[in-house]
């Protein structure tokens, strides 16, 4: 188990920083009309993020079905977490990275 987190952390930082660092410029939308620019962007899923949601698919699932993340709030998912963290023998690193995947929206 401790080699797979390694592995995964390692191919995370590798995958980081071969990120474009560069950023898009954004132009000013004056329409007040909702168009497909001024909806919410998505959110990016960042090497920790994926690195959370790979935690939370290949621990989580070993014991129950996986729950979408919108069936409970960022606080209810906190004592969730805890708990299940606990169970899991997962370190408090790898739990926080779960709660950051399951509540980034």
């Amino acid at each position: 188990m401790k080699y797979k987190v390694l592995v995964l952390s390692v191919l995370a930082v590798i995958i980081y920083s071969c990120a474009s660092k560069s950023s898009v410029p954004t132009t000013e939308v004056k329409n007040t009309e909702p168009t497909a620019s001024t909806k919410p962007a998505p959110t990016v899923m960042t090497a920790e993020l994926a690195e959370g949601k790979s935690l939370y698919e290949n621990n989580c699932a070993k014991c129950h079905k996986l729950y979408d993340a919108k069936d409970f709030s960022a606080e209810e998912w906190k004592p969730i977490v805890s708990r299940m963290q606990k169970k899991a023998h997962l370190d408090d690193l790898a739990g926080q990275k779960i709660y950051n995947y399951i509540t980034m929206n």
